[in-house]
């Protein structure tokens, strides 16, 4: 009862008046109100009253209805309402101590302390020497003269350390952290083999960046000077976490410091990196990428054993690192049977404008105790540099007092620490990962410091903020700070560490690993558990595969995946599709969507594949067509038929998400990186909605295996199709997705028969070919009459790329071949039979890239007599397919003389109409065109 959290609780009001809980006077009417009758005050102050009695035997009050007075000078009575004082003075400072920290390496100002942590603020300003007080929770041996308590609270929360915990809510981690903080009193207590070890590695961080500054003048390598200090955090961080079990760091950051850490902790090669600055590639794989982007991975001896750290790699925007690393955690927990991330743990370096400024921060922050997304912590640590850019931090770059505050959403505790200190920081550093692994979860290091050169060598810093850096350049670096404490304290001299820095950089001149607890050895045990991607390099994407399944099989499975345990009740209308399914499985009905995508996660997992589906209605589908998560009716109990087809080894697992887009797709992005075993989807709620994670697409998905050589099998599920629902319910821009694809980097699929979804789901595990896949989801087909299939086409096909018009019984009779992809291909074949026409063929393609130009030209061979060659989309002209199959189809068709024709909307800024009439008015004269004489309108298409 000693937080000040306990009285913002209270909400009785005292005396006929409802006092502010800060007033001081609230908790003397209290005390008063206690001493004449227990039960009148809330039953928390009553056990706090009590227990500062049991403290302070000499002021206990009289038993309940013993004549007393209550004269304000009393002796008893006056100290007691000291004490109260006091515990608030005490409580005061752990909440706003932080305030009055020496935090800023540059003192530019001298902190302020709130008039809260001033005596005269809670009246002990007459408080003598004399007099003694029970601590509380404040962690001293027993009672203390004020003067004592004060400088305990000063040392502890108005030092090098600014300590933020009192939002926490979960008071046992609130009481670790007071414990953690207060019991060192602000002095650390290191060996001087530990202080001298903090000393090396600042001259390591410092070495590399004068070196490098010497030898690539004027070339942008954003370096660590100014923040030193990370490199001996992150060392600490790596060994103590050694000692406490970890096996695996997966570490994300951007630029700033980058180089510095890849060399001083990962143990990148000095010349492998001078060929980087020299702009010479090591191996001809794609187009690589700047050097300060690059990841990296290396095993590390600490205490404990051998350690795997990994650096993720990453690209210009920043933050969007965070959630790729928590994903690849997560896969790696899961290989690891590490249910407790006791063993894999992740590491975010951020900086201040972007952990302030950029939204995927608090994506991912929410994401952090979720079922489904959930690494069992992070450690984050923000290298403060006090500006973003040339955005001067206070005036423009947020409006919260702290970079850090968003951290506050998630209960994590913020460790601000002075650059400049590096035994404080080293300090911070042990508490944060031990809360880490204590709790399971997320806390921030928030490592003030500076800026030495501006935002890249290039630039002038002087011309935008001359006041911040004229102190900088008069000011010594943190190595020579600490190298000059440690020669007076006589634990060192300066010739001696000249020697070390000497020694250092002829080191990084013989091109030698400087990171000294590298392992060499990268064939130990340790790796044993990675990720192997051996098997999937350099594959074909179009080598034959079977992904047929017996039938039997498929149909036990379906029966079971469709029976619920019995006394189990779901929704009527659940339950009527789950007997629709049953009916499937003894084939009385044909297969639909939802049927034979679970059959396809179904025998998967049946092989030994893992299934992860997460979105934001993955468990029942957007279109109510999944039901992969079933919900009683009357209990809300959940069952989920695929965790059962194997109860000893779940292989599935489906996620509704947070409503998220960018930073749960970077999550699936990271965690299929590190997954190739697992069939990893992400889903949209609608296509359209992809766009909100278009950074990831872009800057991974796309490219991520040409700049970096990153392998990943990650599959997008795009419901795509104009039904009428308007501009941002119809199109997954598969446009965007055409236009990126180059080098075989990904696969863009339009699927239009649950076959075609099974076999495309098995296609993507069975054969050994990782890459993006991303698919155009149904909406409407997914219970549309025609769009079915058999347990035959199950069992014994295959993913066709390209979809002949099984209907033409006579191909010599067709004149007119429509090719297009998509739901729209049942109203053609609709419209087709309506008017009669068998001199039309409609032709699907389903692969639209890597585009089956074989397969396509193998089709079109069928119909020797056909003229004219259209393409028909729901989409408008400057959207959709067209501007990506032009280029690969005309060609095909000039082979044979003729050209290709086009069937389109017109051009449009937004995706589709806002009015269903509207909608139908075009789509009326879609059909028409398409069965129509052509127009000039649709003659012949120009290159795009």
């Amino acid at each position: 009862m000693n937080d000040m959290s306990s009285r913002h609780r209270l909400d009785q009001p005292v005396s006929g008046q409802d006092p502010h809980p800060d007033n001081l006077a609230f908790a003397e009417t209290l005390l008063e109100r206690f001493r004449e009758d227990p039960s009148s005050v809330p039953a928390a102050w009553a056990d706090y009253f009590r227990a500062l009695e049991d403290a302070a035997p000499q002021a206990r009050a009289p038993a309940r209805g013993e004549e007393r007075r209550r004269h304000t000078d009393r002796p008893d009575l006056e100290h007691e309402r000291l004490q109260i004082r006091v515990l608030q003075f005490i409580n005061a400072y752990r909440y706003l101590g932080h305030f009055g920290a020496r935090l800023d390496p540059l003192e530019r100002e001298a902190p302020v302390a709130p008039r809260e942590l001033s005596r005269e603020y809670h009246g002990l300003e007459g408080v003598g020497p004399d007099m003694t007080f029970d601590p509380g929770s404040l962690f001293l041996d027993g009672p203390a003269p004020l003067d004592t308590i004060e400088q305990v609270l000063r040392e502890t929360y108005c030092a090098s350390i600014g300590a933020e915990y009192m939002h926490i809510t979960a008071t046992d981690e609130k009481r670790w952290l007071q414990e953690r903080l207060e019991s060192a009193h602000g002095r650390f207590g290191f060996g001087d083999d530990t202080r001298l070890a903090i000393l090396e590695r600042l001259t390591a961080a410092e070495g590399l960046e004068r070196y490098l500054h010497k030898r690539y003048v004027g070339q942008k390598r954003f370096s660590l000077e100014g923040a030193e200090s990370l490199i001996p955090l992150l060392n600490a961080l790596v060994q103590r976490g050694g000692a406490r079990g970890l096996t695996e760091l997966v570490l994300g950051m951007a630029h700033r410091g980058r180089l510095n850490v890849l060399v001083n902790l990962l143990g990148k090669s000095p010349g492998e990196l001078a060929d980087e600055f020299e702009g010479r590639p090591r191996d001809d794989r794609g187009t690589g990428d700047v050097k300060y982007h690059m990841g990296f991975s290396s095993d590390v001896e600490t205490p404990g054993g051998a350690v795997h750290l990994a650096l993720a790699f990453n690209p210009s925007h920043l933050e969007i690192v965070t959630p790729v690393v928590e994903g690849s955690v997560r896969a790696r927990q899961v290989r690891l049977g590490d249910r407790q991330g006791n063993r894999v743990m992740p590491v975010v370096i951020h900086g201040d404008a972007a952990f302030a400024g950029q939204g995927v921060v608090m994506e991912t922050l929410n994401m952090s105790q979720t079922r489904g997304f959930s690494t069992k912590g992070t450690v984050h640590v923000v290298v403060n540099n006090q500006i973003g850019f040339t955005t001067s931090t206070l005036k423009d770059a947020r409006s919260t007092h702290y970079a850090t505050d968003v951290a506050k959403m998630v209960n994590a505790p913020i460790l601000h620490v002075n650059g400049d200190d590096p035994e404080a920081v080293v300090f911070v550093t042990q508490i944060a990962l031990d809360y880490r692994m204590r709790f399971g979860k997320d806390v921030v290091i928030d490592l003030v410091c500076y800026r030495r050169q501006g935002h890249n060598e290039a630039d002038e810093p002087a011309a935008t903020q001359p006041r911040m850096y004229h102190r900088i350049r008069d000011l010594p670096t943190t190595r020579e700070r600490y190298a000059r404490q440690l020669i007076e304290e006589g634990l060192t001299d300066a010739q001696q560490q000249e020697q070390i820095l000497a020694a250092y950089r002829d080191r990084l001149d013989a091109g030698e690993a400087v990171a000294d607890s590298l392992l060499r050895d990268r064939t130990r045990e340790i790796r044993a558990g990675g990720t192997n991607w051996g098997p999937y390099l350099h594959q074909p994407w179009d080598q034959p595969v079977d992904t047929g399944v017996d039938r039997e099989r498929l149909a036990t499975a379906l029966e079971h995946l469709s029976t619920p345990p019995e006394g189990f009740e779901p929704h009527p209308r659940v339950h009527k599709i789950l007997e629709a399914r049953r009916q499937m499985a003894r084939g009385e009905q044909p297969l639909d969507w939802g049927a034979a995508e679970t059959l396809a996660y179904g025998s998967l997992i049946q092989d030994g594949y893992r299934v992860r589906l997460s979105g934001q209605d993955s468990g029942r589908g957007t279109f109510f067509h999944r039901h992969s998560v079933l919900h009683e009716r009357n209990t809300g109990d959940t069952y989920v038929p695929l965790r059962r087809l194997d109860p000893d080894h779940p292989r599935f697992l489906v996620i509704d998400s947070l409503l998220s887009e960018e930073a749960v797709l970077a999550f699936e992005y990271g965690y299929a990186t590190a997954a190739p075993e697992a069939l990893v989807i992400w889903e949209a709620q609608f296509g359209d909605f992809v766009n909100g994670a278009q950074v990831v697409i872009d800057q991974f998905i796309s490219s991520g295996e040409q700049k970096w050589g990153r392998l990943c099998g990650l599959t997008l599920f795009l419901p795509h199709g104009y039904e009428g629902q308007g501009p941002e319910h119809s199109s997954a821009r598969p446009e965007r997705f055409l236009q990126l694809a180059a080098q075989e980097n990904m696969q863009v699929c339009v699927p239009t028969t649950p076959a075609q979804i099974f076999h495309l789901l098995r296609r993507q595990m069975v054969r050994p070919y990782r890459k993006p896949l991303v698919v155009m989801t149904p909406k409407s087909l997914l219970r549309h009459r025609q769009a079915v299939s058999s347990l035959e086409d199950l069992a014994e096909g295959r993913f066709e790329t390209v979809l002949d018009d099984p209907e033409v019984t006579d191909p010599q009779q067709v004149r007119r071949v429509l090719l297009t992809s998509g739901r729209i291909h049942y109203d053609l074949v609709s419209t087709r039979q309506t008017d009669e026409r068998e001199d039309v063929a409609v032709v699907r393609l389903e692969q639209c890239y890597p585009f089956p130009c074989d397969r396509m030209r193998e089709v079109l061979e069928r119909y020797p007599q056909a003229e004219e060659f259209v393409w028909i989309q729901d989409e408008p002209e400057n959207q959709g397919y067209l501007g990506f199959v032009y280029p690969r189809l005309a060609p095909l068709l000039a082979e044979r003389g003729h050209a290709l024709h086009a069937v389109a909307r017109p051009p449009a800024a937004a995706p589709a109409v806002g009015y269903p009439e509207v909608h139908r008015s075009q789509h009326e004269e879609l059909l028409e065109r398409a069965f129509g004489p052509l127009s000039t309108r649709d003659l012949p298409h120009p290159t795009p």
